[in-house]
């Protein structure tokens, strides 16, 4: 690369001289005079192409660069001039004139390279200033600089930088926002069974305890609802892994939502609530069973603690399946519909029937419906109303 630099100048003296040839039709020694010319004011720009770079490499601002380019070719330009018109034997009343005429090119070449830098310059700073902003966290900071050239184009990766670096910020926040969220969820879930757990065993041995068949159950279901909590975490992490391999085989569909409604009928059956199946028949379709049984009994166990007397499921074939799940209890509030299928959220706990629930229900289906290719929403109450499509 630092030969091909110098190889415009050798290129340069050969054009200068075959154009001298062919407009000046010079003698033998104008040609040779001129020639040694050329060639010496070569080693000079060459040493200028040498020395330049590294020089404005440690220069303090660009413009000092620009300004010092522009004066050095205008140099060699002017004594090229200058030194032809010599041996040229111009007459002195010439040479002063062309004299004059270099001063006033010297001076206007300053003046053009001092204007054409200090846009440049300007620019550059305004890109320093505001990574300096960036910096220090300041992630909605843009550079404001429209140009068309090389500094323009930094100006533009600088500011999509900062806006990559802005949502970032944002989803890292939200992160963190929802880490704490998850942490406080847990701890809230595990203290209720752990705490009555605890105090049952402590009253069966302190011997207070006067029906310990009746504590030993409640130890049991306390002990099913760990479980079960510590079941849905490690499923939830493995869903967000994308670590559950889902196998797709011809199912009936509507044998999968019967056995669900038909597993959580003892729940309904204490709550005094109707579960109600409503389908076209039998539905096949190619899907994951064990996944759709889980989506199912998911928002089939969340609508029953939910509701005040009714739960309906419907589904249909459109082609897409439709599978739609309703009660008659409260709903969701307009504000929670959209974090609706977040981990450990709920609407309010205090509107589930039996104040159970570890608020992972709805995001295991969420994330068992993502991961088949299809989706799934909820509604604003009055009524829940929770629905989702599959491919078929």
């Amino acid at each position: 690369m630092r030969f091909r630099a110098f190889l415009w100048l050798p290129a340069a003296v050969i054009f200068a001289l075959v154009l001298f040839e062919v407009t000046m039709n010079p003698t033998t020694m104008e040609r040779n005079r001129l020639g040694a010319i050329f060639v010496a004011l070569m080693v000079v720009a060459a040493l200028g192409v040498y020395l330049l770079p590294r020089w404005s490499a440690r220069a303090r601002s660009i413009r000092f660069s620009i300004v010092a380019v522009g004066m050095t070719s205008f140099l060699i330009v002017a004594g090229t001039a200058i030194a032809a018109a010599q041996e040229m034997f111009f007459s002195s009343h010439d040479l002063q004139l062309l004299l004059v005429v270099v001063g006033f090119g010297l001076v206007a070449s300053f003046g053009f390279a001092f204007a054409v830098s200090r846009p440049i310059t300007s620019d550059l700073r305004r890109i320093a200033s505001t990574a300096q902003q960036v910096a220090d966290g300041d992630f909605t900071a843009t550079t404001k600089v429209k140009r068309s050239d090389e500094v323009g184009d930094l100006a533009i990766a600088f500011d999509a930088m900062a806006a990559d670096l802005s949502l970032a910020d944002q989803r890292r926040q939200a992160e963190d926002e929802a880490r704490r969220e998850f942490l406080t969820a847990v701890g809230h879930d595990l203290r209720s069974p752990l705490g009555s757990l605890q105090a049952a065993v402590e009253a069966l041995q302190d011997g207070v305890a006067p029906d310990p068949v009746r504590y030993l159950d409640s130890m049991e279901r306390d002990i099913g609802a760990l479980h079960r909590l510590v079941d849905d975490i490690f499923l939830l992490a493995r869903l967000e892994a994308g670590a559950v391999e889902l196998r797709l085989l011809s199912v009936d569909v509507t044998e999968i939502a019967d056995e669900a409604i038909e597993v959580l009928r003892p729940t309904a059956h204490r709550l005094g609530v109707n579960v109600e199946l409503q389908a076209p028949g039998s539905i096949t379709t190619d899907t994951a069973p064990e996944a759709l049984g889980r989506v199912m009994r998911n928002l089939i166990d969340n609508a029953i603690r939910h509701s005040e007397s009714n739960v309906v499921v419907s589904l249909a074939h459109t082609p897409d399946l439709v599978v739609r799940v309703t009660d008659d209890g409260a709903g969701f509030p307009p504000d929670f519909v959209d974090r609706a299928f977040e981990s450990f959220t709920r609407a309010d706990a205090a509107r589930t029937r039996d104040g159970s629930g570890t608020g992972l229900g709805l995001a295991i289906a969420h994330r068992f419906v993502t991961a088949l290719g299809g989706s799934i929403h909820a509604e604003p109450g009055p009524g829940g109303a929770v629905e989702f499509r599959l491919p078929s």
